[in-house]
């Protein structure tokens, strides 16, 4: 008699993943469970995806979800009967691209940073330290997880909010006197309350996170652990971040994440892979892909850049195929993450033009 071998940790984040995308088919395109928006689609497109869509492979016969949809239609049409009318929070995207997104949500964003919490290590982010966010809080899913995760960690959060919409404005019509002065009263305000509050992690974005490190020691305010995400980090960035701002003393944790997603982690960052982050969406919940721009079906070649598509899979939000602004260089999966992962996230187009991100 031959034993069955346990799957390998590939094969069995690959199953744990084909198991959860039927059972979010099912759901939203059940008539008892899903929403008038892609029951609706169905009915036009001819094709049921429950019977169609059998693998992650399969998802390219859906085209790309579309951002106008997010914009155009009525939030209640993205409403899964399956919620009965328990009511939904609305949230915002940066606008990076255009007017702002919009998706609703009742508990996914708990279960990200409650997923995302057991990726931090004790030391850095102690439980029943208190955090403090200084970015974008407002109609933002950011600002309700942050605290989420303060309180899912025993501690409390205090906030310091920023405006990203009305610096991109700001910079678009060059007035860098204007930027720099908000940014000093965002830090202002920032400092005043490490001087007078017990705070022991931070959530900020990398430029802000630098001008803080300006004004005050990070490590010697009692800062243990950073959580920073919003904008690109090239490696000569986090190399300058790790060993400068947080003075190779306080833990630096970069993510990638947004409205549409939630919340990718990174494998930890070190000196001997240069600095270089590799973000892994947050499986099985989302997953992301590195294609070919010029012919989307096709999925880049480890170590090339290519770009980043999403795809999220909760009862929540169904969204297949969605072009992310970012491009990224597809890296292989590791111990801890055994999926792909995307690396070096840069605005896509950086290159040929110029791209100003959601926040400074």
């Amino acid at each position: 008699m031959i034993e069955a071998q346990a799957p390998t940790p590939a094969q069995g984040a690959d199953q744990r993943l084909q198991s959860h995308l039927q059972e979010i088919l099912n759901w939203h395109f059940s008539e008892e469970t899903g929403c008038p928006f892609w029951l609706d689609w169905k009915q036009a497109s001819g094709w049921d995806p429950r019977e169609e869509i059998q693998s992650v492979a399969d998802l390219v016969k859906f085209d790309h979800f579309q951002d106008e949809w997010l914009r155009d239609e009525k939030n209640e049409r993205f409403v899964p009967k399956g919620f009965g009318k328990r009511p939904f929070n609305i949230f915002e995207t940066g606008g990076t691209t255009g007017l702002p997104k919009q998706r609703i949500g009742w508990d996914d964003y708990k279960h990200d940073y409650e997923q995302f919490s057991g990726t931090l290590d004790e030391a850095s982010f102690p439980r029943g330290g208190n955090w403090l966010m200084v970015g974008p809080t407002g109609p933002r899913r950011l600002r309700l997880a942050i605290e989420h995760l303060a309180n899912f960690r025993g501690g409390s959060c205090y906030f310091v909010d920023l405006d990203p919409r009305w610096v991109k404005k700001v910079i678009q019509r060059g007035d860098i006197d204007q930027v720099e002065r908000y940014q000093r009263h965002v830090i202002d305000q920032a400092v005043e309350l490490l001087k007078h509050r017990d705070i022991s992690c931070l959530f900020t974005t990398p430029k802000l996170l630098e001008s803080l490190a300006e004004r005050v020691s990070i490590p010697g305010r009692g800062i243990r652990g950073v959580f920073c995400g919003g904008t690109t980090m090239t490696p000569q960035m986090v190399r300058f971040l790790v060993e400068e701002v947080c003075e190779n003393e306080t833990r630096f944790v970069p993510t990638y994440g947004n409205t549409l997603m939630g919340l990718a982690a990174s494998k930890p960052v070190t000196k001997e892979e240069g600095y270089s982050i590799t973000y892994y969406a947050p499986q099985p919940r989302a997953t992301l892909r590195i294609v070919n721009p010029e012919a989307t079906e096709e999925t880049r070649d480890y170590g090339e850049y290519g770009r980043v598509e999403l795809t999220t899979l909760t009862k929540e939000f169904f969204m297949p195929r969605f072009l992310e602004r970012d491009e990224a260089i597809r890296r292989k999966p590791c111990e801890l993450y055994p999926w792909d992962g995307v690396g070096d996230v840069r605005p896509f187009g950086a290159m040929e033009k110029k791209v100003i991100e959601g926040v400074y």
